[in-house]
């Protein structure tokens, strides 16, 4: 690949990678709620600026764009700050990477996806990884309650199985329209869908300098300059080289989340997280299509 090419990479992983940080720091100040719709509305203003974002689209392909508001957006954008009330972003963003899993499931169940023998296996060892990932802080959460800890990891897997549905229907679209033209109107419709819970949020919010430039960094940077930067590089490089930035993303969170956070991995958390990658590698070998880019 080109240096520009690899600088897209980089910035697409690094982004959605330290994007679980961020929102652990501004939820010290800051409700769920309000962390959920700062995103997409950020998010908003920067995609309406990206040249192609506002060419037309079809009447009859709105409905679709309405749908992956919810699951590409509201709904994941939703579940990841609520689940880090309870669990570490490090154990949040490594079952992020589980979306390459969901998103063949989702492909095989509703989609009409061909699958072969490897995707079939990578998808029972990507699950493996993902229980691997979660049992640890299922039994026990960040502040030591099974309850929150199980219902954390649970809320992950809202998370990702709402970007594997997403992937299979914005596929067609944007390869139809664009990436901006696509991802502006699910934007629109994000912010509005979690507009109230936002309003509630803020009235449950404190200001802090710190949760404003976490906010910008996810939002801006996570829901904007992350999303054009890997649709740019899926056109210069295609799906199966873009896919690595997948597999980097976790890689970062974990990181960030140790380093930064001083959050603790253990054995399972860091075996399950290598099995999950290896599992969703194997799924991306071998499909009849390539699918869209949704991901955190």
């Amino acid at each position: 690949m080109a240096p520009f090419d690899w600088l897209l990479m980089l910035s697409a992983a690094g982004i959605w990678g330290s994007s679980f940080l961020f929102m652990d720091v501004a939820l010290r100040f800051e409700h769920p709620g309000l962390v959920a719709w700062l995103r997409p509305g950020l998010g908003l203003c920067f995609l309406a600026l990206v040249p192609g974002a506002w060419r037309p689209v079809e009447r009859s392909d709105l409905p679709a764009i309405g749908l992956l508001g919810l699951l590409w957006m509201a709904i994941p954008l939703s579940m990841f700050p609520l689940a880090q009330t309870w669990i570490d972003s490090s154990i949040a963003g490594m079952m992020n990477s589980g979306m390459p899993v969901m998103t063949l499931v989702a492909g095989a169940t509703f989609f009409g996806v061909r699958t072969h023998r490897l995707q079939v296996v990578g998808v029972v060892i990507g699950i493996l990884g993902m229980v691997m990932v979660g049992i640890p802080t299922a039994a026990g959460g960040a502040d030591g309650a099974v309850a929150t800890g199980a219902l954390g990891v649970f809320l992950v897997v809202v998370a990702i199985s709402c970007y594997g549905l997403a992937a299979n229907i914005a596929g067609p679209l944007q390869r139809r329209y664009g990436s901006p033209a696509v991802l502006v109107r699910v934007l629109v419709v994000a912010t509005v869908a979690t507009m109230p819970w936002g309003l509630v949020g803020l009235t449950d919010s404190d200001f802090a300098w710190s949760a404003v430039g976490s906010n910008l960094a996810v939002g801006l940077g996570g829901t904007g300059v992350a999303y054009v930067a890997a649709a740019t590089l899926i056109g210069r490089v295609g799906p199966v080289r873009m896919s690595a930035v997948t597999y980097a993303v976790p890689v970062v969170a974990a990181v960030l989340g140790v380093v930064v956070l001083d959050e603790s991995l253990g054995i399972w958390e860091l075996g399950g997280l290598l099995i999950l990658m290896a599992g969703a590698w194997m799924t991306t070998r071998v499909g009849p299509r390539s699918v869209g880019t949704p991901s955190d």
